[in-house]
């Protein structure tokens, strides 16, 4: 229909322009001496349109032929760009998918077609050094490091392949030159605070958390682990220094206190250093609030001497009200009263124990009980189970 109505108004526009041009009697006169021509205003008007048409293509022509070999370039160009888009792209998902080698060609099709791009770089070099060919990785590495764009995403895939390789020293040389450049994105901290637990920096790992909680990109629950691992290895530290580690506990806060696998993991190793008895409230504190076997039974840990003991031995006591069927209590209680000398009691309570949790740790307090009683058979017996439970795993 609308061709139809098309072929309608060229033929409506033809006949209006042929009864314009019969009314037309006018005439053009050209004197150029001695010459003089006369011509038909219509055939002028044909003429001058057909000429102007003319001249508009041969110019149009004359330009776009002028201009080949600038148009040929920019189609060579874009055609580049495309397959250096397309490999790039196949690169990235041969990448993802596992298949190294691919991912390795695609991205040098695409780094010799793209104009040499620190992405297409990035990419061989992870490839490369998925296939453990360590001279590739460290060639497009480099190559990727050598552009201004390319330093910052080059040294950030370095220090991530050092941490999964687990060379701290590199990874933290890597993550310092980030650091110097003002890089401190959430996976910077996230690779500092790997490379500070293998290298165990208690106080590096506590800054990473704080600034990983303070973006956003940590929340406390996330967190509560590295603090108290942090915490743990600074205990270990102080093993040797009495007085720093009483002065370090003291320091703690009340989430730290409060923190109830923290505390258990806490007693030995403040027993080691001779000052169990300064976590002593902390403990009474987390059982009055939940009870909890683990830290009952190392709570003869932080039990003290003299009357401190015996006033750790009547606490523990009173919880036996509540809690007469729980084997690390009972443990407890057995291990308090040997050190008070309470031979009887203390036997009770640790096979008491021992039936209702047999542990390693059990036999072994029973074997020194008697050996302090001098009754060798029955301490003998009692090293042979410690030592064949301890040598079972799980046990």
């Amino acid at each position: 229909m609308r061709a139809l109505l098309w072929i309608i108004a060229i033929f409506a526009l033809a006949a209006g322009l042929a009864m314009l041009a019969g009314a037309n009697e006018g005439y053009v006169l050209l004197v150029y001496p001695p010459w003089r021509a006369q011509a038909s205003l219509n055939l002028v008007i044909v003429v001058g349109v057909v000429g102007f048409i003319a001249a508009y293509f041969l110019l149009r022509l004359i330009s776009r032929t002028l201009d080949l070999p600038g148009r040929v370039s920019a189609f060579r160009a874009r055609k580049r760009l495309e397959k250096a888009a397309r490999s790039m792209r196949e690169a990235v998902r041969a990448l993802y998918e596992g298949r190294l080698s691919d991912s390795l060609k695609s991205a040098r099709v695409a780094y010799a077609s793209g104009g040499e791009v620190p992405e297409a770089a990035l990419i061989a070099a992870r490839a490369a050094h998925g296939l453990n060919d360590e001279q590739r990785y460290r060639e497009w590495i480099d190559r990727a490091r050598s552009y201004e764009k390319g330093r910052v995403p080059a040294t950030l895939t370095a220090a991530e392949l050092a941490v999964a390789e687990g060379r701290w020293d590199d990874a933290a040389e890597f993550i310092s030159v980030l650091e110097r450049h003002g890089h401190r994105s959430s996976t910077v901290l996230r690779l500092s605070l790997e490379v500070a637990r293998a290298r165990r920096e208690w106080g590096r790992i506590i800054e990473c958390v704080s600034q990983l909680q303070s973006i956003k990109a940590m929340n406390a629950e996330m967190a509560r682990p590295r603090i108290r691992e942090a915490r743990l290895l600074r205990l270990e530290q102080l093993r040797d220094q009495p007085d720093e580690i009483v002065d370090f506990w003291r320091g703690l806060t009340k989430d730290d206190l409060g923190d109830q696998e923290f505390v258990c993991s806490a007693l030995p190793l403040l027993a080691e250093a001779g000052r169990g008895a300064v976590a002593r409230r902390a403990v009474e504190r987390l059982l009055d609030a939940g009870w909890n076997s683990a830290l009952a039974r190392r709570y003869c840990l932080c039990a003290g001497e003299g009357d401190e003991a015996k006033d750790a031995l009547s606490r523990a006591e009173r919880w036996l009200a509540t809690h007469d069927q729980d084997a690390g209590l009972l443990y407890s209680l057995g291990r308090q009263c040997m050190t008070a000398q309470i031979w009887g009691k203390a036997q009770s309570y640790l096979e008491s124990s021992l039936k209702l949790q047999p542990t390693a740790g059990t036999h072994f307090a029973l074997a020194e009980l008697f050996d302090a009683l001098e009754r060798g058979p029955e301490a003998r017996e009692h090293y042979r189970l410690a030592a064949g439970m301890a040598l079972k795993p799980g046990v």
